[in-house]
């Protein structure tokens, strides 16, 4: 007999990934927002999650640090090698003691080797890739308000967004986070991750 109040039982909700070790890539332009919801989303796991930034890592070197922005050249090329391995070796030891991470970087579909393929050698083939990909007009905003050698010119943000749009029809999950502030942005990343759980090797 049905209930007489209206009740109307609805699926269940994504539960998000729990207490599951995780490591994670969370992948996107200059502004999408990938330090910041990184951040958010390891400080507010119910388990140990460390958050690894590349950008940070790479900026370790004080004397002799080669700024891209000065213009790539062999040096800056190897910094940056050298900070994922340094990041991937990082989160191996986070995740042999039972603690998850999530690592961020401005990974291009069109350098696989270097990209996707280099950070799952240095962390491992369970890696689990999740693309940030808001609009160009929110990538800009995000990136006028920078400071430093980690703001770009409108130029290249407009370029790395153009060549980051070839993650679509990759497989990988995409969240257009634009209409999203930090916390909204982190819950859809956790049901993202969630949902791709069952079977990370199709990525």
């Amino acid at each position: 007999m049905p209930e007489p109040t209206g009740h109307i039982p609805l699926p269940p909700a994504v539960a998000g990934t729990g207490g599951a070790v995780l490591a994670v890539l969370l992948i996107g332009p200059a502004g999408a927002g990938k330090t910041t919801v990184a951040r958010h989303w390891a400080s507010t796991r119910p388990v140990p999650t460390a958050h690894i930034s590349l950008d940070d890592v790479r900026e370790w070197v004080c004397s002799g640090f080669a700024d891209p922005q000065a213009g790539w050249n062999e040096h800056s090329e190897a910094q940056y090698r050298l900070a994922r391995r340094t990041c991937g070796f990082a989160a191996r030891n986070y995740l042999a003691n039972g603690i998850s991470c999530i690592l961020d970087d401005a990974v291009f579909p069109d350098r696989p080797v270097v990209g996707l393929g280099g950070w799952k050698r240095h962390v491992g083939p369970t890696l689990l890739p999740v693309v940030l990909l808001p609009g160009l007009e929110i990538v800009l905003e995000r990136n006028a308000e920078r400071s430093g050698n980690r703001r770009l010119s409108d130029e290249e943000v407009a370029r790395i967004h153009g060549r980051m749009a070839g993650w679509y029809g990759s497989g990988l999950p995409i969240i257009d986070n634009s209409q999203l502030d930090v916390e909204g942005t982190a819950r859809a990343l956790d049901e993202a991750l969630a949902r791709a759980l069952p079977a990370p090797s199709g990525w």
